[in-house]
């Protein structure tokens, strides 16, 4: 049996331009598994910002993850083998898989070890396509709503028309919410059919006094963005209800990015800061968590939406455009053939 096999691998942090490289010797991960762990082929592999934007911190980022380093966190792929007390899984199961991004493995490479709260079963002849986008961004919608919500609840979600945005609007629907959201007016279409209720076009005026103008008193803001943090979370008093929650999702490692969160944490109402719950989401991988989300692609609730499609040669390529910041969707990467 083969003991190496090829992987997308960063050997420092920088540019990923400059630093991504397919290597042909890549460890490939060996039996024995450990308790909850299964071993997958590849198949595809869904792209996040965040898959780039780790390794783009320079020094920072070897305080957050180990080199070298294989890209991406989502993938969809076949089991090849369990461990001995895995029991929802089994050989030739078609799943979905979020590794964790602060540990070197990652998606793109040929196999993977997913521990148990890192992977769920699909239905059987699922599109792996589809499957391979949803993992961290639908993770990140249902995580940064659910627990926020009873059915009948107003949501805003900032940024509609992104990965979380896209699944955001199908999840807040799902779960019997009425959505407003924010997109540019290209995307109007796009969140329309997804399911919002109410559409806030950001390239027709100032978000935040559009929200005003809609006078919805909202039980849950969910903001994608981040960049519009100031004005949109000191401002929520106007649209938010008193015990509602304000989750910031989206945002940059900048220093104005940080310095903005820090002020919506910690500033008192009374010099200016928010008067609502404010709450900084990370993802976490929860095993019951994915299988909703699985559950719900396979009954067709959930819908992946797919921007474009790369084969694992052109991985770089597939950034590259992911890099752009205008895909309507998730960028895939074929890691191995779907038949």
């Amino acid at each position: 049996m083969p003991t190496t096999m090829q992987a997308w691998q960063i050997a420092t942090p920088g540019l990923l331009e400059d630093v991504l490289k397919l290597v042909d010797n890549a460890e490939k991960p060996s039996k024995p598994l450990q308790r909850g762990q299964i071993l997958v082929e590849v198949v595809s592999a869904g792209l996040n910002p965040a898959d780039y934007k780790m390794v783009e911190l320079g020094f920072a980022s070897k305080a957050i993850t180990s080199f070298p380093k294989t890209t991406g966190m989502d993938l969809s792929g076949k089991v090849v083998a369990v461990g001995n007390d895995v029991t929802d899984a089994k050989v030739n199961d078609a799943v979905l898989v979020r590794l964790d991004p602060t540990k070197t493995p990652g998606a793109l490479s040929q196999f993977v070890v997913a521990d148990f709260n890192g992977y769920a079963v699909l239905p059987a002849d699922f599109d792996l396509d589809l499957a391979a986008g949803a993992p961290t961004t639908a993770l990140t919608a249902y995580q940064s709503i659910k627990p926020y919500i009873q059915t009948g609840a107003k949501v805003f979600i900032n940024g509609g028309s992104g990965g979380a945005g896209t699944y955001g609007i199908q999840i807040a629907k799902a779960l019997g919410c009425h959505v407003t959201t924010s997109c540019s007016t290209a995307k109007r279409e796009l969140c329309e059919r997804l399911g919002a209720d109410e559409i806030i076009d950001y390239k027709a005026g100032d978000v935040v006094t559009q929200l005003k103008q809609k006078e919805i008193i909202f039980d849950l803001i969910v903001d994608n963005v981040g960049s519009s943090l100031p004005d949109l979370y000191q401002q929520s008093h106007h649209y938010l209800k008193p015990e509602g929650a304000f989750v910031l999702v989206g945002g940059s490692a900048s220093l104005s990015s940080i310095k903005n969160v820090m002020k919506a944490k910690f500033t008192p109402s009374f010099l200016g800061g928010g008067k609502s719950k404010f709450i900084t989401y990370i993802t976490k991988n929860d095993h019951d968590d994915l299988a909703q989300i699985a559950k719900w692609l396979g009954e067709g609730v959930i819908k992946t939406i797919i921007d474009s499609t790369f084969e694992f040669e052109d991985t770089l390529k597939a950034y590259k455009h992911l890099k752009k910041g205008s895909s309507g969707g998730k960028v895939i990467v074929h890691v191995a053939n779907k038949a």
